[in-house]
């Protein structure tokens, strides 16, 4: 690909200005040499994204999205990935020659990649969810790239769990949707593979006897940092990934569909292990 002509990319989003993506995305162009490449954070709700996306100009070659947007970015594509279908979400607009757009989810990969490497995920059937927000039907959906079978999601209101159950059966999971208060834990993590949790620190503490003997687990919360999740589940020698973790992985598929280049995955880890005070290895395969 030339890196004679300008081109533009960037993270939309509201809230973004805590935004780590132009961190990750930086050191990919800078690395890959494409000096003409710009990324920058544009505060952006759902509502007025459709409208901006379809003004923008043939140098964009692609958008990171970010909450509130991701369901109506995949509404606005002429195209999308089954990924980004499964999950009824996108974090990913690509520039198509048409100039149309194509929405894809490296949420997905995010998670699988968090898992594979500071998770040390190594197989398995059987995950657990905890919490229903949104980040759960990318969680399912990686499950099932993973080769998981079943998903067990756990929500104190299993009524706001139905989204992400059925991105689970698109997936082509087997789904159970638990209500919180009626779980036991230390029956449910036997049978257990793999942990995701997706809840703030505070909402575990009653169960983290029953979740830390569990091997692999993710953690969604990186700061602050370490979790009590975290820590017990250290304390019993199995591995934890962050959304630090999530972050970066999801980061790779980006930036290679934006410009048709293999990510430096090296360069892209040390430059946010630096931008976060290194307060994680975020190991890489």
């Amino acid at each position: 690909m030339s890196t004679s002509a300008p081109r533009r990319a960037a993270v939309l989003g509201k809230p973004v200005e805590h935004s780590l993506s132009p961190v990750l995305h930086g050191a990919a162009y800078a690395e890959l040499g494409l000096a003409n490449w710009t990324y920058e954070r544009v505060e952006m709700d759902a509502e007025s994204l459709p409208g901006f996306v379809s003004g923008l100009g043939p140098e964009w070659a692609g958008l990171s999205v970010t909450m509130p947007g991701k369901r109506a970015a995949l509404d606005l594509a002429t195209e999308a990935t089954p990924r980004a279908a499964a999950v009824g979400a996108a974090n990913t607009l690509v520039r198509l020659p048409s100039g149309d757009w194509r929405a894809d989810c490296t949420d997905v990969d995010g998670v699988a990649g968090a898992l594979r490497t500071a998770g040390g995920f190594s197989g398995g059937t059987t995950g657990l969810v905890l919490g229903a927000g949104g980040t759960a039907a990318a969680v399912v959906a990686a499950f099932a790239e993973l080769g998981l079978h079943r998903v067990r999601l756990v929500a104190r209101d299993p009524a706001r769990a139905e989204e992400s159950a059925v991105a689970a059966k698109r997936a082509g999971l087997a789904v159970d949707v638990l209500r919180w208060s009626d779980v036991d834990f230390a029956e449910v993590v036997a049978g257990t593979d793999v942990l995701v949790n997706t809840v703030p620190p505070d909402a575990v503490a009653s169960q983290l006897a029953e979740l830390a003997v569990l091997d692999c687990v993710l953690d969604v919360i990186y700061h602050p940092w370490p979790t009590p999740l975290a820590e017990a589940v250290a304390a019993r020698g199995g591995r934890v990934a962050t959304g630090l973790d999530m972050l970066l992985h999801q980061a790779f598929g980006q930036v290679e569909q934006f410009t048709g280049q293999a990510a430096p995955r090296v360069a892209m880890r040390d430059a946010l292990r630096e931008a976060t005070g290194g307060i994680l290895p975020l190991p890489l395969d």
